[in-house]
């Protein structure tokens, strides 16, 4: 029983940093920096201080990250507990399901049959969690649900790099409730917020280092540099 709950315990867990990375997504921060972030505050390892301020710098990621600290302390405890009775000679999954095992092996060999499957249940649920099909339709399945309960506020932007002292380089899509759609860089006055703009992505158009007088449309996504928290607030802030 106690590796039945193993088991069902990774599988939770995998589940659940999943989840995390998709709402780490959602608030804007690039889905590699996202998966990273969510299992490192599930595991709570490998949080460094650069980009814990991504994290730290949002509100939602905030509330996101909390949730898979606590999460993560909780699955951790049950796993290890879990997996270390699944271990002990006087307990056996198999007895459940197959009485007459134990009179094939011998006993002694009944703990490491049991590690055999654990070993083969992490490496499954690994492959299938990572694995291109299952991976992006668990993904898509978690994004739709997140969306649609109002879980998590999506941003069209994608923060992709921080640099010291809060800037860094974002990917934003412009929409309707933009501050600077169908206005040219020189009347969005980016400058002053000390942000530039870089690339315009234009359907199958790519304008770098684009000139004052270039108009931004709708639809248009920008590569932009500047200090993170105010891209998010000045480019959808009206003005």
């Amino acid at each position: 029983m106690n590796l039945l709950l193993f088991i069902a315990a990774l599988i939770v867990s995998v589940i659940v940093v999943r989840i995390g990375a998709v709402a780490f997504n959602l608030t804007g921060l690039e889905w590699r920096a996202a998966k990273f972030q969510a299992l490192s505050c599930f595991s709570g390892t490998g949080f460094t201080t650069r980009e814990a301020e991504l994290v730290i710098a949002s509100p939602q990621r905030r509330r996101i990250a909390t949730y898979l600290i606590i999460f993560g302390n909780a699955g951790i405890v049950a796993m290890v507990a879990t997996f270390a009775n699944s271990l002990r000679p006087n307990i056996y999954l198999t007895k459940y399901t197959i009485p007459f095992l134990r009179t094939i092996f011998p006993p002694f060999l009944l703990p490491w049959i049991n590690l055999v499957v654990v070993a083969l249940t992490v490496y499954i649920v690994f492959k299938v969690s990572t694995g291109t099909k299952y991976g992006k339709k668990l993904t898509e399945v978690v994004r739709r649900r997140l969306v649609k309960k109002d879980i998590i506020e999506p941003v069209t932007f994608e923060e992709i790099f921080l640099a010291p002292g809060g800037y860094g380089i974002s990917h934003i899509e412009v929409t309707e409730d933009s501050s600077v759609v169908n206005k040219t860089l020189n009347e969005t006055d980016l400058r002053k917020s000390d942000i530039l703009v870089l690339i315009i992505e234009r359907e199958n158009q790519t304008i770098p280092n684009p000139t004052a007088d270039t108009k931004i449309i709708l639809g248009d996504k920008l590569m932009c540099f500047g200090k993170l928290e105010t891209m998010r607030k000045r480019m959808y802030t009206p003005v």
